[in-house]
């Protein structure tokens, strides 16, 4: 059997969702499943879509989860955040293994002595090298803390 795309995996675990009554997962699932919908009928979308611009669409969707969560516990609307964090979860499934903060680290290193950075004056190039590299295994504001870390040491 053939891999399944993301569109078709959603398709099919909405419908496990549905009868499994799982609300929050049904919510989570719809929602990457209309953001993919949208990108695909976006003015200048090709037919298929890469795996790389499923990921970014994924990545966003828990982004804007982790936001929301935030800005709820500091109103004191734990219920909402935690609401919001079970969807993040719920769709970070979907997205490839994230590296380890020593893989990030590793990663970094072996950037900047490529580049020869030396101070922060350079990291634009290594942030600009290391967010093409580590697209979708690693969150970006990860990767220029790490960044930032290692040039000003």
């Amino acid at each position: 059997m053939q891999d399944m795309s993301l569109e078709e995996k959603i398709n099919q675990d909405i419908k496990k969702a549905m009868l499994a009554r799982e609300k929050e997962k049904l919510e989570a699932l719809r929602a990457v499943k209309t953001a993919l919908l949208v990108a695909k009928t976006e003015k200048g979308a090709t037919e298929g879509m890469s795996e790389d611009a499923e990921n970014k669409i994924l990545q966003r969707l828990v982004k804007q989860r982790k936001d929301s969560a935030t800005i709820y516990k500091e109103q004191d609307r734990s219920e909402l955040a935690d609401k919001e964090l079970l969807e993040a979860g719920i769709i970070e499934e979907y997205l490839p293994a994230q590296m380890s903060d020593e893989e990030i680290t590793q990663n970094v290193q072996r950037i900047i002595e490529e580049i020869g950075a030396k101070s922060m004056a350079d990291m634009g190039k290594v942030m600009g090298k290391a967010t093409k590299e580590l697209a979708g295994k690693a969150d970006g504001k990860a990767v220029a803390d790490k960044v930032k870390a290692l040039l000003s040491s």
